[in-house]
């Protein structure tokens, strides 16, 4: 990343692979106002063209010179695509890799689960837009299948998302994830029947470890952005409100 940072509150994990950078912004740093204060990504949320505008310009100074943010269309699914052969602004996925230097791979996320991934020696890397569907239809795991890379040589680390005690779920979503109530990723709503807290960090992980990734490989997670309103945006405490990006890629 370049020298003159706009926000040291924004996170950086250490994936500890040498050439291959990750940054998870927070809504610290920009120029929106009103319900999307902060440095909010999204262009969809309702947030004026200008400051979106601006606020992407500013996240991509931090970056080195010449790389090219994957902006995506996430609409919960499993689409996986290539960068640079099947990008374009706007297609429309929830995952992107890349095996080529100067490809920022890219989502956005507010509550939704950010998940980044690297093969050990640096030659591919992956960002996963990982909400509630998504990760049901089992996006991780097509992601994993595209990567040129075998899963036990793989390094995934897990962004702020939406946190246990905050993400309340009814029957249905169980269902989805063929999980049951008495299952350690559950918490049952007290006297609220049929309503639950889902852990999707455990959810995520568990995922990780079927598809092979070991489990000494995989981090984060631990960061919840519906508690803190001043670091993060979340669409379920505020409804409208603005997108964080998470990026990662091969410098």
């Amino acid at each position: 990343m370049v020298a003159d940072d706009i926000s040291a509150d924004w996170i950086r994990p250490n994936l500890g692979i040498p050439g291959v950078a990750v940054l998870s912004t927070t809504r610290v740093g920009g120029v929106s106002r009103g319900a999307f204060l902060g440095l909010n990504v999204g262009d969809h949320v309702g947030d004026s063209d200008h400051a979106v505008g601006e606020n992407r310009t500013r996240l991509a100074r931090q970056l080195p010179m010449d790389s090219q943010i994957t902006w995506l269309k996430q609409v919960h699914g499993t689409h996986v695509i290539h960068a640079p052969t099947e990008y374009y602004p706007g297609v429309e996925a929830d995952a992107v890799w890349t095996d080529r230097a100067g490809y920022a791979c890219t989502i956005m996320s507010a509550d939704c689960l950010p998940l980044v991934l690297a093969d050990s020696a640096g030659r591919c890397v992956a960002a996963i837009h990982g909400g509630w569907r998504g990760l049901a239809a089992g996006i991780i795991r097509s992601t994993i299948a595209a990567l040129p890379a075998d899963p036990g040589r793989l390094v995934a680390w897990l962004g702020p998302a939406i946190g246990p005690l905050a993400f309340e779920v009814g029957d249905d979503v169980l269902a989805a994830f063929s999980l049951s109530d008495a299952d350690e990723a559950v918490q049952s709503v007290s006297h609220v029947p049929g309503k639950y807290n889902l852990n999707l960090t455990t959810v995520a992980q568990r995922q990780l470890l079927a598809c092979g990734v070991d489990a000494g490989h995989i981090s984060g997670g631990d960061l919840c952005t519906f508690s803190d309103a001043q670091r993060f945006y979340s669409f379920r405490r505020d409804g409208q409100t603005g997108r964080m990006a998470t990026l990662i890629l091969v410098r």
